[in-house]
């Protein structure tokens, strides 16, 4: 996350009014997500409103609540493509003015060996948005390869991220995470995510390379929609963190631990 006077805006900005209206039209559409047997295509829809738009452990709205969707449409062959679409809040001036982020999904899921895995493409984008005189967008692409498994009553998940040019045009950027899912008595799951994020230039990036991590809880609570609530941190200190607060206005505690609320309902 580069400084103000390097780009203008992060992946810790987006747009909320475009994302308020996908959000009020993709339950609609959700209602009537199938399965295209014919063509073999399961399309699924997710909806969701949460507390605050955290991205690898840091707030992409600072501190404020999102909405969000997430589209899937997957082939009997385990190819698929799909859309993330938030609202997120970023400093009002004319160099930070990406109110949304919209990451296009694509690749390919196999399993081998009793493992799931997921080869996958994704680009973030961020419609919209201005940049200052001589400095560039900071779009940005990653390919992924992320894996679990079961071993009842644990869910097993890892996942590596690879950027040939990471966001504020950091060089490359690498992100392994690892974590499990739980299944508890009454219908509850228990989650823990740790990740780590390095890249090649971090004064570029804004922030040395860090650790996030977050532990939580979450169950369906009625008619499909699904209630999560879970604690994130990193260990990025607030004088390491000042980069970002420069550019996410004074006072706002980013990097900070927080507790964080979602709901949301797959259709």
């Amino acid at each position: 996350m580069p400084s103000p006077a390097q780009s203008p805006a992060t992946p810790l900005a987006r747009f909320r009014g475009f994302a308020l209206a996908a959000a009020l039209l993709l339950p609609s559409f959700g209602a009537q997500a199938f399965e295209v047997e014919a063509a073999g295509l399961t399309v699924t829809a997710t909806p969701a409103v949460t507390s605050d738009y955290l991205f690898r452990g840091i707030s992409q709205t600072r501190n404020n609540w999102a909405l969000q969707g997430t589209l899937d449409v997957q082939h009997t062959s385990g190819v698929y493509i799909g859309a993330f679409l938030t609202s997120a809040k970023f400093l009002a001036n004319p160099w930070n003015d990406t109110r949304q982020e919209l990451d296009l999904l694509a690749g390919y899921r196999f399993d081998l060996a009793g493992v799931s895995f997921d080869l996958g493409y994704i680009a973030y984008l961020y419609p919209g948005q201005d940049k200052a005189p001589g400095t560039q967008l900071n779009e940005f692409q990653e390919i992924a390869l992320r894996a679990s498994t079961t071993i009842d009553p644990v869910k097993l998940l890892a996942g590596f991220y690879y950027s040939p040019n990471y966001f504020g045009r950091s060089g490359d950027g690498f992100y392994l995470e690892g974590g499990a899912d739980v299944s508890l008595p009454f219908e509850v799951t228990a989650s823990a995510r740790l990740g780590y994020q390095w890249v090649e230039r971090n004064a570029f990036f804004g922030t040395p390379d860090y650790l996030w991590y977050s532990v939580g809880v979450s169950r369906e609570i009625m008619g499909g929609v699904t209630a999560a609530v879970g604690w994130y941190g990193t260990n990025i200190s607030k004088s390491e963190c000042a980069p970002l607060l420069e550019r996410a206005a004074a006072g706002q505690r980013i990097c900070d631990g927080r507790v964080v609320f979602t709901l949301s309902r797959a259709f």
